[in-house]
């Protein structure tokens, strides 16, 4: 496996890593599901597909977490039980592209579209959205149970998993609510409540906890860190999490789809209520505020619609508004690596995660 430095957190080796142990994991599943008949490898083969690339932070916040704290003795298990929440976020992910009707995903049809596939290419009967919506929501519930089954049986000693099972279970009720709440703000008229006051309030559980808070906590409650630690470790990723969500909010915007992987303009078509999007409402002119409004939530528009919006978005200053949030906020988490009570290489490792984590294209 070798040995990750802090300069290069979650560089090539770090990430063949975290792919080789899933990879491996979802190989033995495979063998498990052999009793379940051929049609069970569809869920092998697109959960091998889902799981193959991604950014890996979460386990690299948790493997860092755990540096905070110790050298692992196990990097093995360890590096189990850190890539365990990336299955946890392709569950989410599938889960995601069911409910927002999304074509694609990592450059790849999406879940529901393949299990639709599947469905026209045997001649099956019945509505093959209906199936693949099923097939997806299936597979999403398969990788969460699978994530768990990773974790639990990474081979680290049982007192380590209790003392971090609690901040696991913390991650999976916070993201989930999260997105409720996520989804609870798209469904609100625009002009009925402050988006600038439930925006941020979505991003705290749907990605500051989600994404680096919980995932450092329970990396370094696996190396027995104190109350001391997790304060500090929860005051970084705080705003890093912050940073990192509004700096997705600029890529659904204005992400190249050959880099993102997603259309662009996706979030537009999708009328998602992010920060960008809030800034927007709030600093347009009231003609710009109603064309921007009328663009919201259509899966209709075109190149020229999304141009349109993401002119209005520049010129209204949301976009450098936006940026400057990030940047702040990227200060902020940086600021409490000063002096905060963690191993030097870790500190290292979590000033280059924050810097890649605000500064990437997709």
């Amino acid at each position: 496996m070798g040995t990750f430095t802090g300069d290069d957190p979650i560089g090539e080796r770090f990430t063949e890593a975290v792919g080789g142990t899933l990879a491996d994991f979802i190989a033995g599943q495979s063998r498990r599901l052999g009793d379940l008949g051929g049609h069970a490898q569809v869920l092998i083969e697109l959960a091998a597909a889902f799981t193959a690339g991604g950014k890996r932070l979460r386990p690299a916040f948790c493997w860092w977490g755990h540096q905070a704290v110790a050298e692992p003795g196990d990097s093995q298990a360890v590096l189990a039980a850190a890539s365990s929440l990336d299955l946890l976020h392709v569950s989410a992910l599938v889960h995601d592209d069911v409910m927002d009707a999304s074509d694609t995903r990592r450059g790849l049809p999406a879940a529901h579209r393949q299990f639709e596939a599947w469905h026209h290419a045997r001649g099956l009967e019945g509505s093959a959205e209906a199936f693949g919506r099923a097939g997806a929501i299936l597979l999403g519930d398969l990788l969460l149970v699978w994530s768990m089954e990773l974790f639990t049986g990474c081979g680290l000693p049982a007192e380590a998993l209790q003392r971090a099972t609690p901040l696991l279970d913390a991650l999976r009720t916070e993201v989930t609510c999260g997105q409720f709440l996520d989804v609870h703000a798209q469904a609100e008229p625009i002009g009925t409540v402050d988006l600038m006051e439930v925006v941020p309030r979505v991003v705290e559980f749907k990605t500051s906890k989600y994404t680096v808070i919980r995932p450092l906590q329970i990396g370094a409650a696996l190396a027995g860190g104190d109350a001391a630690v997790l304060a500090a470790l929860e005051a970084y990723g705080s705003p890093l999490g912050r940073a990192f969500q509004f700096r997705d909010d600029v890529l659904g915007v204005f992400g190249q789809p050959e880099v993102t992987g997603k259309p662009a303009g996706d979030d537009l078509r999708e009328g998602k209520r992010t920060v960008l999007v809030a800034q927007a409402l709030q600093l347009a002119s009231e003609t710009a505020r109603e064309r921007l409004i009328g663009l919201l939530g259509s899966p209709e528009l075109d190149a020229t619609d999304v141009a349109t919006a993401q002119e209005i978005i520049v010129t209204s200053g949301a976009l450098e508004a936006t940026e400057q949030r990030i940047a702040d906020d990227l200060a902020a988490a940086l600021a409490v690596l000063d002096d905060a009570p963690l191993r030097p290489e870790a500190v290292t490792a979590l000033r280059r995660l924050a810097e890649l984590s605000t500064s990437r294209s997709a």
